[in-house]
């Protein structure tokens, strides 16, 4: 079984590598640096109260439940960062392109990837129609953690995973 994780961290590097290496270009640069803090907590937050403080129903209490998903969504994040202290990829990897000021907490799973998918999933479940721009949104957030060097492939996808799980439990037992 050893052997069989070593080469799957191994070809994760790889993917790793590609994307935050042979990508990089001036547009994605550019972009990607401003569209991945749509998954940050001043974001998620505020986008959410503002749909929930001044948006007609449904679209208060779809607010109101993407602000339930994020704050609960991040209890196993917290909890999986703690058990699993992965350092991130720019601080284990040379020659990893990052922006300034990155993060220097553990690396499994994305806590930003998390909150864009708790925060999106309540919107596209209510609403389907936003599902053909919100999952390009929040697949692109969880892409941008790769590209400036910050999230593994694996913690990008663990935090796809949580954010969707909790805003899927949270919508189903919703009163």
């Amino acid at each position: 079984m050893r052997p069989l994780f070593k080469k799957l961290h191994l070809l994760e590097q790889r993917v790793f590598q590609w994307i935050n290496g042979r990508m990089h270009n001036p547009f994605l640069n550019f972009w990607l640096f401003y569209l991945t803090h749509l998954g940050g907590a001043t974001s998620a937050i505020g986008i959410n109260l503002l749909v929930w403080a001044v948006c007609p129903q449904p679209w208060r209490t779809t607010g109101l439940q993407a602000l339930a998903a994020l704050a609960i969504s991040h209890v196993p994040v917290a909890i999986a960062k703690k058990l699993y202290p992965r350092l991130r990829p720019y601080l284990a990897l040379p020659d990893t392109n990052t922006f300034r000021n990155p993060l220097k907490d553990h690396s499994f799973p994305s806590g930003h990837t998390t909150a864009i998918f708790a925060s999106t999933v309540p919107y596209m479940i209510a609403f389907p129609v936003l599902t053909a721009v919100l999952l390009p949104l929040a697949c692109t957030v969880g892409f941008s953690r790769i590209y400036l060097g910050l999230h593994y492939p694996s913690d990008v996808l663990a935090g796809a995973v949580i954010g969707s799980g909790v805003a899927a439990g949270t919508l189903a037992l919703w009163i």
